[in-house]
């Protein structure tokens, strides 16, 4: 059992080794991107979802410049989220695997 003990303080290399591949997984968990994320992005651009993200900022814009209001713009928002979301499901279960 000493012996055991005398490799287990003289292990240090091999806890370097092991640190090693933590560091290479977190690099490429880092370069993996979200597939939604890049679709989300993509139907934001078409001619519909800009339609609806349009009347969201001008809603955006009109609730900030008044003081007192108690007017919002959930319902402009729901109405982008919902187009964009149509948009994402044809394009999206395409490339589960």
């Amino acid at each position: 059992m000493v012996f055991e003990r005398k490799m287990l303080t003289y292990g240090d290399p091999d806890d370097e080794e092991e640190d090693a591949p933590a560091e290479e997984e977190e690099e490429e968990e880092e370069d993996m991107v979200d597939p939604l994320e890049t679709i989300r992005a993509k139907c934001e651009e078409t001619e519909h979802c800009v339609h609806y993200k349009e009347r969201l900022e001008l809603c955006e814009a009109r609730v900030s410049s008044k003081s007192n209001t108690v007017e919002d713009c959930t319902e402009e928002l729901f109405d982008f989220l919902h187009a964009r979301d149509h948009c994402v499901s044809h394009k999206l279960f395409h490339q589960v695997k």
